[in-house]
C-alpha cells in the first residue's frame, strides 16, 4: 500500500515514464511544444553513478548488483515551478527535457503537455509491454503428467 497522494502518485509515474522514454522519441514529442518557457538551473545536469541492489527471488537479503550511470537535473521556470528528472546513462539533454516536461505538467500548459508528450509515451510504453510479453509467453513450456490406468 503507497502513503502517496493521487498528485504524487501521478507525478511519479510520469517521471517514471520519462526516465525510461527512448532519448530520441522524448527528443522529437518534446520539439513538438510551442513556446517552451526559459528555465533557470537549480542543478545543472550532472552525471553519476548509483549502486543497483537486487534481490535472489524477490524477497532473499539484498545484495549490491553493480553499478549504473544516471544523470539527473533540477530546474525552475520563471513561474515558480520546479522539474526534476533523474534518467538512466549520460544523456544531459535527456534529463533537461525530462525536467521541463515535470515543470510544465504543474502549469496550466499540462493538458498539452499530457496530451503531445506523456500519451504517446505512454502508448509506446505500454505496446512495448504487450510484444515483450507475447515473445515471453511464446517460449513457455507447459508441464502435465498423465496417469495411466487406476491403482
Amino acid at each position: 500500500m503507497s502513503n502517496l497522494d493521487p498528485a504524487q502518485a501521478a507525478r511519479q509515474s510520469r517521471m517514471s515514464l520519462l526516465a525510461k522514454s527512448e532519448p530520441s522519441r522524448l527528443a522529437a514529442l518534446f520539439s513538438a511544444l510551442a513556446d517552451v518557457p526559459a528555465h533557470t538551473w537549480l542543478r545543472t545536469p550532472e552525471v553519476g553513478a548509483v549502486m543497483v541492489r537486487g534481490r535472489m527471488g524477490g524477497t532473499g537479503a539484498p545484495f549490491n548488483l553493480g553499478e549504473m550511470s544516471v544523470t539527473r537535473c533540477a530546474l525552475t521556470l520563471p513561474t515558480g515551478e520546479v522539474g526534476h528528472a533523474y534518467v538512466q546513462g549520460r544523456n544531459k539533454d535527456h534529463a533537461t527535457r525530462a525536467a521541463l516536461v515535470d515543470a510544465l505538467m504543474q502549469t496550466a500548459r499540462s493538458d498539452e503537455v499530457q496530451a503531445n508528450v506523456l500519451d504517446p509515451l505512454t502508448e509506446e510504453a505500454a505496446t512495448a509491454k504487450t510484444a515483450r510479453a507475447a515473445k515471453a509467453a511464446a517460449t513457455k513450456v507447459e508441464f502435465f503428467t498423465m496417469v495411466r490406468g487406476e491403482d
